[in-house]
């Protein structure tokens, strides 16, 4: 990693040092995926980075994923993006947030996390890297992929999820779950959830399902159900609020804009010099406090560009991504302040309430 504090430009190595024994190589990792019986079955509905590495650890126990996705695969996908920009449109369906891969397909790939007391992050980096990654996400502290290289990734993990046996269904939107009760089977979001400790445990067994393309409506059922439909599905969270609002809580939140500058200028600044040719395009993380409440960068971009990511036709949204050289003049990231449950105003509070779920007042 580089560390340009202090006015003076380090590079920090990490050394994995085998005294007596054979050096362990840096690469690609043998994966104990199995093909899978179809005996177990779980629906997956997203096909994000939850949903993909959910169906890799079920296909490690021969379980068979079957993934529900309402968007289209990345080869629509980017034409419905270009449409976005050209003519305006936004295909509520098929944008940057909905599709094959999920949100992650079209943006860069920045696979570093703080989060690190859970879960094995260098497995993480291994398939990515066993499907197309470069090599070197192996080692940086920071690790990258690119948003021109992810596409061709996601869709080689597609391609072995189906190859052992698992189903990905595109342009399948679920629209309703199918819960059980005392072995009845029947559609839930016309009939208000009573939670009490008399009520029957209702259990999801199924979805059904319209393809976006057609109108068609079709059930699917498996032995359990895997939620993967990121933060931009509102419809099931509306669908959620209405068979188990209790499953729903509210929490903080941030919000903000995304500014960017000359990539020159944060190079300059960071790097103290104005020849940093050979230390790449400079990231930058900054943080404080105002009022006492956390305002603070994220998803910074260095030599990125700014995209519009808005899933809806009244919405403007906008995320920042670079490129696996990040190479163009711009260098761009997000400025957030936090938002807490206090801050919502009572309308939108009270709107949720008649809907039975206050935590969606947000």
């Amino acid at each position: 990693s580089i560390d340009a504090r202090h006015g003076k430009v380090k590079f920090h190595l990490r050394y994995k040092v085998f005294i007596g024994e054979n050096p362990q190589e840096v690469g690609i990792k043998s994966f104990q995926w199995k093909k899978t019986d179809g005996k177990k079955t779980v629906l997956i509905i997203g096909s994000g980075p939850a949903g993909l590495f959910g169906a890799l650890k079920l296909l490690e126990n021969g379980i068979k994923p079957i993934i529900l996705e309402r968007g289209a695969q990345t080869s629509q996908r980017k034409i419905d993006i270009a449409k976005i920009s050209t003519k305006k449109i936004v295909n509520e369906d098929s944008n940057y947030c909905f599709g094959e891969g999920g949100a992650g397909t079209f943006s860069d790939g920045k696979l570093f996390t703080r989060s690190n007391k859970r879960g094995n992050i260098y497995e993480v980096l291994q398939i990515f890297h066993y499907f197309g990654a470069d090599q070197k996400i192996l080692t940086d502290a920071h690790p990258h992929i690119g948003t021109n290289k992810l596409p061709k990734i996601i869709n080689n993990m597609c391609e072995k999820i189906i190859s052992l046996g698992g189903e990905i269904h595109f342009n399948t939107k679920v629209i309703d779950f199918i819960l059980s009760n005392d072995n009845k089977a029947f559609s839930n979001t016309n009939e208000p959830f009573q939670n009490s400790p008399n009520s029957p445990r209702k259990k999801i067994i199924g979805t059904i399902t319209k393809n976006v393309l057609t109108g068609e409506k079709k059930n699917f059922y498996a032995d359990s159900v895997l939620l993967a439909t990121g933060h931009s599905a509102t419809d099931i969270y509306n669908i959620l609020a209405k068979i188990a609002p209790e499953s729903l809580e509210a929490k903080t939140f941030a919000v903000g804009v995304r500014v960017e500058h000359p990539r020159s200028l944060i190079d300059k600044i960071q790097y103290h010099s104005n020849n940093s040719e050979n230390l790449g395009a400079a990231e930058y993380r900054l943080t404080t406090q105002v009022e006492e409440r956390g305002v603070y960068s994220f998803c910074m971009c260095p030599g990125g560009f700014v995209v519009p990511s808005s899933s809806g036709q009244n919405e403007i949204v906008v995320n920042g991504m670079s490129s696996a050289q990040r190479n163009s003049q711009w260098s761009n990231a997000a400025i957030v302040v936090e938002i807490r449950p206090e801050d919502i105003p009572q309308e939108f509070i009270t709107q949720a309430e008649k809907i039975g779920c206050k935590a969606l007042a947000g």
